[in-house]
């Protein structure tokens, strides 16, 4: 991972105000009106709790949650809990939104919705952080559940905190796994979610590849940010016989042009929480990592790290996005002109929601899929969302952020003329 700047960006373009931009550059595309745009432009609602705990040293700690839910007219709202010291309301509204255009894209029978707490869960304990889920839970209780809103880890969360959040949430309305999806196998969970976000990623690129009658075998990787997303997708590339030359975290970066050994890198973060250090490749400035020479970027980090100040030194032909909002509109200009092809994070990283579903499918039948199911599924969800995006942008002549959004769009704008709101 890496540090962004804050919610104002360099070029002065918030993530909210991104986000809009590409939407009402799609709504326009795709023919809809001024008051379907701003209908589907305006969050159904938000909510902000105070989260007042005893921390492990016997004083008070008082923390910020949101919850922002962007849109319901194809179906319950879903989106992730990230814990974060820079979280706030705009962050969390753009996150929303995308959310709604993401489960869109591919099709998935749902609206978007996000949360997050302003707090820094490294500095936390198990305690403190249990503590804190569950004053959450009890500020948002009453507007989320398996048939309102259905949240899932995120950036600072994991399945453990979902297991929190299904106990806490069970004392109020009794025992529903279903209300967050991400939690352990041995409480409902799913397998293959852990993995579910990098190996959509490898299928978006393996569709688009097989496109252009291209292989993954040989092709140079760079992956920004080395968590969940990004060191999942690392590993399934180099399954596939991809080559990883350089990653990072937020403590740093490393190379190897003739490719890291992730076993070994991954013994290494094991024992130290950091890729710095590791003997197989050599260090080099963070800063630099988006500009190393490679065939494909993946910004699995942080959003708006691809911006006007420095999208023009990317050197890579095609971009991968595994975080959430990490280009800007400007940017996007840039990699345009440059040639370079933009596979979004609204197609490109939903596996994670996609297998998500999934779990909330196998809650509700109260029946396990195996893994390999999972996995099928994914891939032929990613595979049938490529062809449509892919139709899209050939129809209208567009790049694939823009059909994206304009095929997310058309498809909530119709849900909603159905449903006559």
């Amino acid at each position: 991972m890496c540090n962004r700047p804050s919610a104002t960006t360099l070029a002065g373009v918030t993530p909210t105000e991104a986000t809009l931009y590409n939407f009402s550059k799609a709504a326009k595309l795709a023919g809809l009106g001024s008051l379907i745009q701003r209908r589907l432009s305006t969050p159904k609602r938000e909510v902000k709790v105070e989260c007042t705990i005893r921390l492990d040293d016997g004083t008070t700690g008082t923390f910020v949650g949101f919850r922002v839910q962007h849109d319901d007219a194809r179906g319950p709202m879903k989106g992730g809990i990230r814990y974060h010291h820079e979280v706030d309301p705009d962050e969390v509204n753009a996150l929303a939104s995308l959310m709604t255009w993401k489960t869109a894209v591919v099709d998935l029978p749902y609206g978007g919705a996000k949360g997050g707490v302003n707090c820094d869960p490294r500095s936390m304990s198990e305690g403190e952080l249990s503590r804190l889920t569950r004053s959450f839970v009890q500020g948002i209780h009453d507007v989320i559940g398996p048939e309102k809103d259905i949240p899932a880890p995120d950036m600072g969360t994991n399945a453990r905190t979902m297991a929190w959040i299904c106990d806490e949430y069970a004392k109020f309305h009794g025992w529903k796994p279903g209300v967050v999806t991400g939690k352990p196998v041995e409480l409902g969970g799913s397998y293959g979610r852990e993995a579910a976000t990098g190996r959509g990623l490898v299928f978006a690129l393996q569709n688009y590849f097989t496109a252009l009658g291209r292989s993954l075998r040989g092709t140079t990787f760079v992956v920004q940010g080395y968590g969940n997303v990004g060191a999942w997708v690392a590993r399934l590339l180099a399954e596939q016989g991809g080559v990883i030359i350089a990653v990072s975290d937020v403590n740093g970066a490393i190379r190897n042009r003739r490719g890291i050994d992730l076993a070994k890198l991954d013994e290494h973060v094991q024992k130290t929480h950091s890729v710095v250090g590791f003997e197989g490749a050599e260090p080099f400035a963070a800063e630099q990592l988006l500009f190393e020479p490679c065939d494909v970027l993946v910004p699995a980090a942080l959003g708006n790290v691809l911006r006007k100040d420095n999208a023009a030194e990317v050197r890579a032909p095609v971009i991968l996005e595994g975080a959430n909002h990490p280009t800007d509109p400007e940017a996007d200009e840039i990699f345009a002109k440059k040639g370079i092809v933009v596979l979004p994070d609204i197609y490109a990283n939903a596996g994670g929601v996609t297998v998500s579903y999934f779990e909330w499918v196998q809650n509700i039948q109260v029946f396990r899929w195996d893994e390999k199911r999972v996995n099928d599924e994914l891939e032929r969800v990613m595979s049938r969302a490529f062809s449509e995006l892919s139709a899209t942008a050939k129809r209208h002549a567009c790049d694939f952020r823009t059909a994206a959004f304009a095929l997310a769009a058309m498809r909530v704008a119709h849900a909603t003329d159905l449903r006559g709101l």
